[in-house]
């Protein structure tokens, strides 16, 4: 890690990504806070063309700031997307700076927009990880979660609702089976097309009382 000087109003400490370049002084809005710098490669010269990092920064179409090397301070400071500075490009003189955009205070991380070509080369195939992409990610973590306990309610709602139903028919079920009963029992204890209890019918029954009678009047006249 460089050695920075302790009159400078930034610090390379620990970030969400990595090492990152932190305030440590209250940093006014439009400052110039630090310079990007590093051998400048020529798009001309194919061995110079060549060469790839992540630390590479155009300045125009034929030069490039490599900033790669470690006195580079600069290279340390994170991108973000709602960034609190941004870098300041001075093509004829090839120099970059970044300059803050916000009033920074101490301990907050300096950070800056590093543009839509690294984003897409870089950062968009493993996530930004800036704050508020952090912030976005949050948020949508927070609304799948609610989401899957609103579904959940739901399907419990749902289940109750016909386990609810399922006994409901049960219970009309053994309803019917005891009323159907019931009624069997009754029908076996009374009077069914003519028939008693005893399964005799009551016409016979009648019939031969009325015999019995008849035959016991002959019987009396004939002595």
């Amino acid at each position: 890690m460089p050695t920075i000087s302790s009159n400078k109003p930034y610090r390379v400490g620990r970030s969400r990504t990595g090492l990152g370049l932190f305030a440590t002084k209250p940093i006014k809005k439009g400052t110039k806070i630090i310079r990007y710098f590093g051998p400048l490669l020529d798009s001309k010269k194919k061995d110079e063309d060549a060469i790839e990092n992540k630390y590479l920064f155009e300045l125009t179409n034929r030069w490039t700031i490599d900033g790669s090397i470690r006195e580079n301070v600069a290279r340390y400071i994170n991108h973000a997307c709602r960034p609190n500075a941004e870098s300041d490009v001075r093509p004829r003189k090839r120099k970059v700076f970044i300059r803050a955009i916000k009033d920074i205070e101490p301990g907050d991380e300096i950070s800056y927009d590093y543009g839509t070509d690294y984003f897409k080369a870089y950062l968009k195939p493993i996530g930004c990880k800036c704050d508020a992409c952090e912030k976005k990610r949050k948020k949508k973590r927070a609304e799948a979660r609610a989401e899957r306990v609103r579904l959940k309610e739901r399907a419990e709602r749902k289940a109750q609702r016909k386990a609810e139903k399922l006994a409901e028919e049960r219970a009309r079920q053994r309803k019917a089976k005891k009323a159907a009963k019931a009624n069997g029992k009754l029908a076996n204890g009374t009077a069914l097309n003519g028939k008693h209890l005893n399964g005799h019918s009551l016409i016979n029954t009648a019939g031969r009382k009325a015999a019995s009678s008849k035959r016991g009047t002959a019987r009396a006249l004939q002595a």
